[in-house]
């Protein structure tokens, strides 16, 4: 009966955690929601949006502009004195001038023709971080896919650790119910039952610890995916089956440098920033327009302009660029030269990133054959333990520690298995390769 109700127990719990069906789901489908949902990818698809939105603002500042005003104005009655050859024509007409109000109407629009070069430049700038965003949304992609890894990897080593610790528990109950068959029969001492309902009390605590992990890695991997917090997922153990060769570090840093996206995009902005350079060098070129403009004016009693129109080419030039465009051009060169020293950093940390990321995978690779062999050890360990064990030749206290190097070692192959996984990956993602 008491073997019963600590199934009951563990089918409780269980309930308790996940209310409806498990839903199974693959490390590709996991990369591929965390990709559909993810809000930092969001965000970065609007910074590229933002770019193209300064490109097509660049373009329109070289459209046509037009501007339309118009007032009517009310006066008072001025003195008007006309100064003209003849004092009596001036006399008469001053006496029958009656002004009062002014209305007039102003259209005018102007085409740039010159800028000195400013919207080429401009506008090549812009495309310029128009694609650096992009390559950055493409870092921001990669990264996303890692932590989805990550906390798949999480997912499954909370799961199994919850199924062994429950296995393990089960057993334990099984042997304080043989032991407390055995103390009333006098066949053991009082005090290797209470050594083993300890251990039955710890593993039950282990398991309650364990179960809060995998309540807090699901809510965690159904954020990442978009899942409602509350749906019971499972990691597939097929996943973490295969491992890859290591490979080489310096291939790997070979095609970091080559397909790195924060490498491609620091490049492009090195290319804006000379850009950018030109951009302020157009300040030492005069500005040349095409103009037109259409007035009309009524000043009644006095005189009216219905269609006055004229078109011409403005020139315009600010003499005091001469001596103020030379800090602009050296703060433009002074970030190109910043961008070139990031460049250099970056390739250290590259050279770092790559070798840390490369050494991690192949030492996980190792651990999985220790914890392999560590299991095998552990598993025949405990055997050859608890058959000495009941021909009286060990303690209790032995038993008991057999059994739970012989659980622990399982959960160390189970974890080791999805680090190595996890641990390519990085290396996949440090050298800009990961998919």
């Amino acid at each position: 009966m008491a073997f019963v109700a600590v199934g009951l127990i563990l089918i409780a719990s269980a309930s308790h955690s996940f209310g409806q069906t498990i839903r199974n789901i693959t490390l590709e489908e996991a990369v591929e929601l965390s990709l559909k949902n993810s809000k930092q990818l969001k965000l970065s698809q609007s910074n590229v949006d933002l770019a193209g939105l300064n490109i097509r603002q660049i373009k329109d500042n070289q459209l046509p502009s037009f501007s339309v005003s118009a007032s009517y104005l009310r006066l008072n009655t001025p003195n008007i004195n006309l100064k003209s050859s003849s004092s009596d024509t001036s006399s008469t007409g001053m006496s029958s001038l009656h002004v009062n109000s002014v209305a007039y109407g102003m259209a005018s629009a102007s085409v740039p023709l010159f800028s000195g070069f400013r919207y080429k430049y401009s506008l090549e700038s812009a495309k310029y971080l128009q694609e650096a965003s992009r390559l950055d949304a493409e870092t921001d992609r990669q990264a996303v896919i890692q932590n989805a890894i990550m906390a798949y990897s999480n997912l499954y080593k909370a799961k199994r650790s919850v199924d062994l610790v429950a296995e393990n528990l089960v057993r334990e109950h099984e042997r304080v119910t043989e032991f407390t068959n055995r103390e009333k029969n006098g066949i053991i001492a009082r005090n290797d039952l209470l050594k083993a309902t300890l251990q039955e009390s710890n593993v039950q605590l282990t398991l309650m610890d364990a179960e809060n992990d995998l309540k807090i890695t699901t809510i965690n991997m159904n954020l990442i995916l978009g899942l409602p917090e509350d749906t019971p997922i499972a990691a597939d153990s097929a996943s973490f089956e295969v491992l890859k060769d290591a490979g080489n570090a310096m291939d790997w840093e070979q095609t970091a440098i080559t397909h790195r996206k924060d490498m491609a995009a620091i490049a492009v902005r090195q290319k804006a920033a000379g850009s950018d350079i030109h951009v302020a060098k157009s300040d030492l070129y005069p500005s040349v327009a095409l103009t037109g403009g259409y007035v009309a004016l009524s000043i009644p009693g006095f005189v009216t302009v219905p269609n006055a129109f004229n078109a011409g080419i403005g020139v315009s030039y600010n003499l005091a660029s001469l001596w103020k465009t030379g800090s602009k051009i050296e703060e433009a060169k002074t970030r190109l030269y910043q961008l070139k020293t990031n460049e250099e950093i970056l390739l250290d940390r590259v050279h770092l990133d790559i070798n840390t990321a490369y050494y991690n995978y192949v030492l996980s690779k190792k651990k999985i054959e220790v914890y392999e062999k560590a299991v095998e050890q552990a598993t025949e360990n405990y055997r050859i333990t608890k058959n000495k064990y009941d021909n009286s030749l060990v303690t209790t206290t032995e038993l008991l520690d057999a059994d739970v190097a012989q659980v622990q070692s399982k959960i160390n192959y189970a974890a080791a298995k999805a680090d190595a996984i996890v641990a390519y990956k990085k290396l996949e993602q440090t050298a800009g390769v990961i998919n």
